[in-house]
């Protein structure tokens, strides 16, 4: 979005002999021989998106309108390269002939790329490696004798993540093409009001403010929202405690004032997903299958364990239908035996869920046949083996309103003693936007436990928008940042790690850097360079692939970790 506010403004070469009669002659810049001339404007169209795509192509339909990340306003372009395609978004500018101008933009991530073409004289263009925050590209051209538009572009590199841009201009002479004006800081808004309240969410509204293109909302001094409307739900909040919550109105001129501030005490209430889990819970994936790690039966699996997610469930050809065929490696004479470690293990106060996906597996729940099938397969796998839910591991894409809807129904058949955990990768809990993430805040009031996979994954963001490096006490705390403060409970959020170097292709960390982010996350100690504002005591704990990998390495892993998870405040 740059519309940048307080633009340097150039007068043409003439302005300054203007200036010296002026002075000299001691006249006025109006009238006369001392007619002032024009500035130069932003020609750019739409500069910060805050209109959406309006004014850009972008090619292959790979650009969009997003909330964030945005540098100012309330929105930017984000553009994903794909196969052939480098994610090209574009805008025909009006420009007058014989004359120069600044392009510039905005941009982050990987290879970013900003020019002009069709200047009539020199194309132009520059890029940038790109990067975890927000840098400046620019260049200039001059047009041709006739030239009266040219074409602004940005684009990505093959095969590379998405890109960023915002605050896009062509800064020169008025082409008379409409470009966007400069606009001023809005007032602060007023009215701000505290509507209904859960023990976890409080619903905000207020009075929109004069040219106004966004709004950001914080709760004790802390930014934690950024919305377009004049209206918010503040979620991921603790239960019977009492916040402080202003709102400021911003454009692509810069931010306002904070609001006058209003308190609001969310109720009490238990925790969400609340069966016979304890407070605080180890969780632990057992392989119905050997791939060289320890063959176990669930009886061997060490009661540091509280859930035990059976890997995995299969497919049938009916779509978002799933079976569980117990695999004759693994050790048991006959399925009954299976069922009787089962009950043997819910006996002793575990839960024993049965985990659907993994890297192989792929359920496809896209419509409302098959998430009827998930629920009603899903329903009759645990009552043949007394499974107390199912662990959601997705790894191959999920359709956010049909997994919904399945997970609602099987949560009816079940009632209030469904577990239901989940297993996201990294780059599944990025934003609120993805759609496993949108699936855990759909399901919130019946979601156990979301144990994000911490490893095979490379750097990532964290909730502050920096890069951390996987395997760091600041990756995990970070990450988990990201989901304690868009909307789960922190009775919701788990720490998924590797039980050993051998369990995944990366990301394995001593059992101490776990200690450590649990501590930093529930005590505030031992935290990293990265400490969150405010601790979670309510984290629910750990989760580790496998079960069979950390008996293999002597079961240090639970040895190490789950008497530290039990112990949390």
């Amino acid at each position: 979005m740059d519309r940048t506010t307080r633009r340097r403004r150039r007068l043409r070469s003439r302005l300054g002999v203007v200036l010296a009669l002026a002075v000299g002659a001691g006249l006025g810049l109006t009238g006369g021989a001392g007619t002032a001339l024009a500035a130069d404007v932003n020609n750019a169209r739409n500069a910060g998106f805050e209109s959406g795509l309006t004014a850009w192509t972008c090619s292959a339909g790979s650009g969009a309108a997003v909330s964030s990340p945005v540098r100012t306003g309330a929105a930017a372009l984000r553009a994903t390269p794909s196969g052939q395609d480098n994610a090209k978004c574009s805008q025909t500018v009006s420009v007058k002939p014989d004359s120069t101008y600044r392009l510039s933009a905005w941009v982050q991530g990987s290879y970013v790329y900003l020019g002009a073409s069709g200047t009539g004289t020199t194309d132009v263009s520059t890029w940038t490696p790109g990067g975890s925050g927000w840098s400046q590209l620019s260049t200039t051209f001059t047009t041709g004798p006739g030239t009266t538009s040219v074409t602004v572009y940005t684009h990505g590199w093959y095969g590379q993540p998405a890109y960023h841009a915002d605050d896009v201009s062509v800064f020169g002479p008025d082409g008379g093409g409409g470009g966007d004006p400069d606009p001023v800081v809005p007032p602060a808004p007023a009215g701000l009001t505290a509507g209904s309240v859960t023990s976890s969410s409080v619903a905000l509204g207020w009075s929109p403010s004069s040219g106004a293109t966004g709004y950001h909302v914080y709760r004790d001094g802390t930014r934690v929202q950024s919305v377009t409307g004049t209206s918010a739900t503040v979620t991921g909040l603790a239960a019977s405690t009492s916040y402080r919550f202003q709102v400021s109105a911003a454009n692509a001129a810069g931010e306002s004032a904070k609001s006058a501030a209003v308190t609001a005490t969310t109720s009490g209430g238990g925790t969400p997903g609340n069966p016979s889990v304890p407070r605080h819970a180890l969780t632990g994936y057992w392989q119905n299958f050997d791939n060289g790690a320890t063959v176990q039966k669930l009886r061997d699996v060490s009661p540091q364990y509280d859930i035990i997610a059976v890997s995995f469930a299969d497919s049938t050809p009916t779509a978002g239908e799933i079976v569980f065929n117990l695999d004759p490696a693994v050790g048991y004479r006959s399925v009954d035996e299976f069922k009787n470690d089962i009950a043997a293990k819910k006996s002793a106060g575990k839960s024993v869920v049965l985990s659907v996906g993994g890297e192989r597996g792929n359920v496809v729940i896209n419509s409302d046949a098959s998430a009827t099938a998930f629920a009603d397969s899903a329903y009759a796998l645990m009552r043949s083996y007394g499974f107390n839910g199912v662990d959601i591991d997705l790894e191959h894409g999920i359709n956010a309103t049909y997994l919904t809807k399945a997970l609602r129904q099987l949560s009816q058949r079940a009632g209030s003693s469904l577990v239901l955990t989940m297993a996201p990768q990294t780059i599944d809990m990025q934003s609120t936007g993805t759609e496993y993430f949108r699936t855990a805040l759909a399901v919130k009031d019946i979601l156990t436990v979301v144990n994000m996979q911490y490893y095979n994954s490379g750097s990532m963001l964290g909730c502050d928008q920096k890069v951390y490096s996987q395997g760091s006490v600041d990756f995990i705390t970070a990450l988990a940042c990201i989901q304690l403060e868009g909307g789960l409970d922190a009775s919701q959020v788990g720490i998924g790690v590797p039980a050993s170097p051998r369990a995944a292709g990366s990301g394995y960390v001593d059992p101490q850097i776990v200690r450590n982010a649990l501590d930093c996350l529930t005590r505030g100690t031992h935290c990293g360079s990265f400490k969150p504002s405010r601790t979670y005591p309510a984290l629910r704990g750990a989760m580790t692939w496998s079960t069979n990998w950390d008996a293999t390495a002597g079961s240090t892993w639970s040895a190490a970790v789950g008497p530290h998870v039990h112990n949390l405040p």
